[in-house]
């Protein structure tokens, strides 16, 4: 239907037939978007059509050109006409309404169909190219058609608002078995809380009687009631502001004793921290004292022993000059036998640290021994895909981890003579797997062992012999022909140790039967 517009008013005269001037002028002109009020100005010629200015501000507004209608004081500006035919004027701005009707574009396609993806072109300002959204479209198609059961008509633009349950699928049909409030709705109860409103009658009147001549009221149950004293406005008043200067007298009191526990316990934490830094720093003094006295007592280190050569010297020099000294009143004679006293305390003391320096190397070699030995026979450790770590042992580890064992138990002491016949009588089984001089020596060794234990020889006289033996065995473990993982702790190739030629001489390593299945009677016989 057509939007409703103030009364059309006469005709102007038709316009003379006489050629247009040539000079055309232009118009500034101002569209008001109804009802939204949106402006928007532009300058046209004037003899520009109207439906070439719709299309126009089709291109820059993105609104249909056959959606667009004009009015020029209340006049309808049609397409085919001109802008001078409407009585413009090119020194003022010209106002003119823009209505924008959806419904006449829509109705031009009869058989218009939703289509299933909706391309939305989004436009920044700037030059920021455009972006292209695609839209699903997911159309629930009616079973059937829907009533109109009400709704309003825009006067100006002519589109229909219908009811609320017009745009609501029909309602599905009840179940069997099923109440009306079990099944869906589609009206406003479904959002709102169930309210019932009921009304009910007491099941007696009640009322006061009071006595009157022909009726008495039995009051032996009666109780009196009386008022309380008169409370007034002022004296709420001032109640209202007794109770708030007391509860801020509270929350006052409540914040003061928070604020002060809060300090205590600041203050018990820095007492706290400060008695454990002083307890730390007492700890770390005391274990600086016990490692320098430690240093002292038993030096490993070079530091060490430096550190005592420092200190003996400075006190043969504090000695030295205490004998010098003129106010202790020595005679030549005296200060020549102090001297000689001294020096004989000196030599002691540099024969302690004489022999504290071979008790150092031979700790620190029995250590280094060890940790080579552990390095040699720990697994290998692998890193997975997924980023574990694995410990896998080799073949070479495996031969890495016998021959420690076999010399940890060359260094055992205090064992009995048949355990210390079966450990040599397994390294002799490992050595004579190849024949070379070395391995060759390790058996003489243990055959000259075996012997002296049949014969009863006491421990301090086989003392030299066990430690030729273990440095023996030592140096077969550490050989990379005996011991392959060996090779990774070697500071030297074994080849460039080795002058040409004299290779086959020196280690004439050869597979030899292993000597498996022998007894203590054969290890004592050298077999």
């Amino acid at each position: 239907p057509p939007a409703r517009h103030p009364p059309p008013r006469p005709a102007p005269p038709e316009p003379d037939p006489a050629p247009r001037a040539s000079t055309m002028t232009s118009y500034e002109v101002t569209f008001t978007l109804q009802p939204d009020g949106y402006s928007h100005t532009r300058r046209f010629s004037s003899d520009l059509l109207v439906g070439e200015m719709a299309g126009s501000l089709d291109a820059e507004l993105h609104i249909p050109a056959q959606s667009l209608h004009f009015y020029f004081q209340g006049k309808p500006m049609l397409p085919s006409s001109r802008l001078s035919d409407h009585g413009l004027s090119g020194d003022v701005i010209n106002q003119v309404e823009m209505v924008v009707r959806v419904g006449d574009a829509m109705n031009t396609t009869a058989n218009y169909v939703m289509p299933d993806v909706i391309t939305v072109e989004v436009r920044a300002d700037g030059d920021v190219p455009p972006r292209v959204f695609h839209v699903a479209v997911d159309r629930d198609l009616p079973l059937k058609g829907k009533p109109f059961i009400g709704g309003f008509r825009h006067k100006k633009t002519g589109l229909e608002f219908h009811h609320a349950s017009s745009q609501t699928l029909p309602a599905p049909t009840r179940p069997e078995g099923l109440t009306a409030s079990q099944t869906q709705k589609f009206h406003r109860d479904t959002q709102t809380a169930i309210v019932i409103t009921r009304s009910q009658q007491g099941l007696r009147e009640q009322g006061t009687q009071m006595t009157k001549l022909g009726v008495d009221v039995d009051s032996e149950h009666d109780r009196c009631i009386s008022p309380l004293t008169y409370f007034s406005a002022a004296e709420y008043d001032e109640l209202r502001l007794e109770k708030a200067i007391d509860i801020e007298r509270y929350t006052r009191g409540y914040f003061a004793r928070r604020r002060a526990t809060e300090l205590v316990s600041l203050a018990a934490e820095r007492e706290r921290d400060l008695r454990e830094a002083e307890d730390r720093r007492r700890a770390e003094a005391e274990a600086r004292h016990r490692k320098e006295v430690e240093r002292r007592m038993n030096p490993r280190t070079y530091d060490d022993f430096e550190t005592l050569f420092n200190e003996l010297e400075a006190w043969r020099l504090a000695e030295t000059a205490k004998i010098h000294n003129l106010a202790t009143g020595l005679s030549e004679e005296e200060k020549r036998e102090a001297l000689a006293q001294l020096l004989k305390r000196e030599q002691k003391l540099l024969q302690t640290i004489d022999r504290l320096r071979g008790q150092a190397a031979d700790a620190n070699r029995d250590h280094r021994v060890r940790s080579t030995l552990s390095a040699m026979a720990a697994p290998k450790r692998w890193q997975l895909s997924d980023g574990d770590i694995v410990e896998v042992h080799t073949a070479y580890t495996t031969r890495a981890k016998e021959l420690q064992e076999l010399y940890n138990g060359l260094r055992l002491p205090f064992l009995s003579v048949d355990e210390r016949l079966d450990v040599l009588l397994h390294v002799k089984w490992t050595v004579k797997e190849f024949d070379c001089n070395l391995t060759r020596d390790i058996v003489d060794l243990i055959d000259r062992e075996a012997d002296m234990l049949n014969r009863g020889r006491s421990e301090a006289s086989l003392e030299g012999l066990r430690k030729r033996l273990a440095n023996l065995f030592l140096q077969f473990a550490e050989t990379p022909e005996f011991n392959p993982e060996a090779s990774r702790f070697q500071r030297i190739s074994l080849e460039l140790t080795i002058a040409p030629g004299t290779a086959s001489e020196m280690n004439g390593i050869s597979t030899a039967p292993a000597g498996r299945g022998l007894s203590a009677s054969a290890l004592r016989t050298g077999a």
